[in-house]
């Protein structure tokens, strides 16, 4: 076998796993999300910054609130997920990096003075850390559903600040019936990977 990870959790984690659209109404602990984090916290990011911040939504005014900024497909799913959570960029992540990076603590002048430079760098670490939570979410047996389908500004505004930028919206809970569409085609090796 090529890969080290048990078939079963690889099935957990990817085969099986499903982007979930309906959930039960068993509800997701605190104790969860904190096994969640502190698995994910060491997914891969440059200089090891940790820009990705979690909002989770859990009192009904915050979840009423929320929903407003939905597009209208994804009000239902967001009002009815057991618990939501906005993931978002901290753009000045780079105050932390003498802490998270002591191999190199002067990274945070010599590479991230210049805010437009730290908004780039944030985006896509904090899109790697956000696919982690994704499989984090999926190890402890639960469903993710992560949408884009909002009002980014209102929900910047509503939950975040200025130095935040929303990535995504995640709904999460045990998957409902009829929770996910058919599972759609994926790209063949062939077509993705080339061997120079």
């Amino acid at each position: 076998m090529s890969l080290v990870l048990d078939p079963a959790a690889q099935d957990l984690l990817f085969r099986e796993a499903r982007t979930a659209n309906t959930f039960t109404d068993e509800p997701v602990t605190e104790e969860q999300v904190r096994a969640i984090y502190d698995l994910v916290k060491y997914g891969p990011t440059a200089f090891n910054q940790t820009p990705l911040r979690v909002t989770l939504v859990r009192s009904p005014e915050a979840r009423e609130r929320l929903v407003r900024h939905m597009a209208e497909g994804n009000r239902p799913k967001t009002a009815t997920a057991p618990l939501v959570a906005i993931l978002s960029a901290d753009n000045e992540f780079h105050e932390e990096l003498p802490a998270l990076f002591p191999a190199f603590p002067a990274a945070k002048d010599a590479f991230f003075a210049e805010r437009p430079v730290r908004e780039r760098s944030a985006a896509l670490n904090s899109a790697l850390q956000a696919a982690y939570f994704i499989v984090g979410v999926r190890a402890a047996g639960l469903a993710a559903g992560p949408m884009t389908g909002f009002d980014f500004e209102g929900v910047r505004k509503e939950f975040l600040d200025d130095d935040h930028t929303p990535l995504m919206v995640v709904n999460i809970g045990r998957p409902g019936p009829d929770a996910s569409y058919p599972r759609s085609p994926r790209l063949a090796y062939e077509d993705v990977i080339t061997t120079v």
